[in-house]
């Protein structure tokens, strides 16, 4: 029951950030909103108007940057900037922090020289607390010296977009579009909290291509659905979740659209960014030792697979299980029962690995001590077939441990 490999039809930039794509330029800095000296206050610039998209979280309680930036992306599409602050996330903050997103975004447009409405902002952090905008304001006005279109620049904004990440996220991978060279790169944030139903918690994504708006949010939209949106550390779903993009066009290719030769190579690209980060995130879950990875097949429907699969990887059991390294298939097949998808309890399969477990819904004899190794390592696989149709889908999260609790007992202190 183990992955196929597949051929992709772009190649991995083992150096590669968001800076990578021709035009853009990214840098971070410490303004005084964290309460360590940690980098809280980034920004990504492009030197052109860049098609934008935006996908947000489905969290009733939107945070006011979310606001902010679906206006911008609204007006017209494009933008030439995004601004991100770490340590607050100025969300169930009223009219007042309404009126700090704005001020962030006309401030942060006027320091480059160009219009409010071509700059996003996002932001993450605690919950409940106005912004301390005279910092802010300092950081904003310091903000633009220290941009770079070197890997230095993106290394400084992926330090400030970070809250209680223990590592950064970043990947860029290239292709060829119409004989052009294209870069797809892209960077994310995010550890706690973390059960997207819209994108991840933050995360941004560039690339050189020429694609239109339109075009770019829809392609945005199918590669959420199949990473973010895949993933889950603790069933919590963000009030500032939010993954955007900004596609330059210089590299110099002729506009990518559903009939263009090349259409799936760049859909697949940028798939691959998403899942690359969003793997990452689930990795980096608070407290988290291992990533687990859930392939369900044999579902009736994609859909079917992937709420099956997203159950099991959340599942507290599975996932206590995980950090035990306790083989335990039980909890994974109870998990699968109550996802409310059609299942036929007589034709499941369940393996850990290459260890099979469950045949036919009947119980496996497996060597204990095999699995006990298996499970210890920092990744784990769990394939469940049920033997019912052609469905199947992918979910990633993590084990959960200890230290989970303890990190979020204490997260405001």
């Amino acid at each position: 029951m183990g992955q196929e490999q597949i051929h992709q039809p772009f190649q991995l930039v083992a150096d590669g950030s968001i800076t990578t794509p021709q035009g853009f330029q990214a840098g971070g800095l410490h303004c005084g909103l964290k309460k360590t000296t940690r980098y809280d206050l980034g920004a990504i610039v492009c030197e052109v108007p860049a098609a934008a998209a935006g996908v947000y979280t489905t969290n009733v309680f939107q945070a006011a940057p979310l606001q902010v930036t679906r206006e911008s992306i609204g007006a017209g599409g494009m933008l030439r900037a995004v601004l991100v602050n770490s340590g607050n996330a100025n969300a169930c903050t009223g009219k007042q922090g309404e009126a700090d997103a704005y001020e962030m975004r006309a401030r942060f447009a006027e320091a480059i020289g160009v219009s409010a409405d071509q700059v996003a902002v996002a932001s993450t952090g605690v919950i409940g607390e106005n912004l301390r905008m005279d910092k802010v304001r300092e950081g904003i006005d310091r903000l633009p010296a220290g941009m770079s279109a070197m890997a230095e620049g993106a290394d400084d904004f992926c330090q400030a977009i970070l809250t209680t990440d223990l590592v950064q996220k970043m990947v860029c991978v290239k292709l060829e579009l119409d004989g052009r060279t294209v870069h797809v790169a892209g960077a994310a944030k995010g550890s706690g909290m973390i059960h997207p139903n819209m994108a991840t918690m933050l995360g941004f994504v560039t690339t050189d291509a020429c694609i239109g708006g339109e075009a770019l949010q829809g392609l945005l939209r199918r590669a959420t659905d199949l990473t973010f949106n895949m993933i889950t550390v603790d069933g919590d779903t963000s009030t500032n979740d939010m993954l955007v993009a900004m596609a330059s066009g210089l590299a110099g290719n002729d506009e990518l659209t559903s009939g263009h030769q090349d259409w799936a190579a760049f859909e697949a690209a940028l798939r691959y960014v998403c899942e690359v980060l969003a793997k990452a995130i689930a990795r980096d879950g608070e407290g988290a030792t291992k990533l687990v990875e859930v392939k369900v097949r044999g579902a009736v429907s994609d859909e079917s697979a992937s709420a099956i699969a997203k159950t099991i990887v959340g599942s507290s059991l599975v996932k206590s299980a995980a950090f035990g390294a306790d083989a335990n298939w039980g909890r994974i097949i109870a998990a699968a029962g109550r996802a409310g998808e059609p299942i036929n309890p007589d034709t499941v399969d369940i393996s850990i690995g290459d260890i099979v477990t469950l045949t036919q819904s009947r119980p496996v004899a497996f060597d204990e001590e095999i699995a006990l190794e298996y499970l210890k390592g920092d990744t784990i696989h769990i394939y469940v077939d049920l033997h019912m149709a052609d469905g199947e889908a992918t979910a990633w999260g993590c084990d959960l441990t200890y230290d989970y609790v303890r990190i979020n007992a204490a997260y405001r202190t």
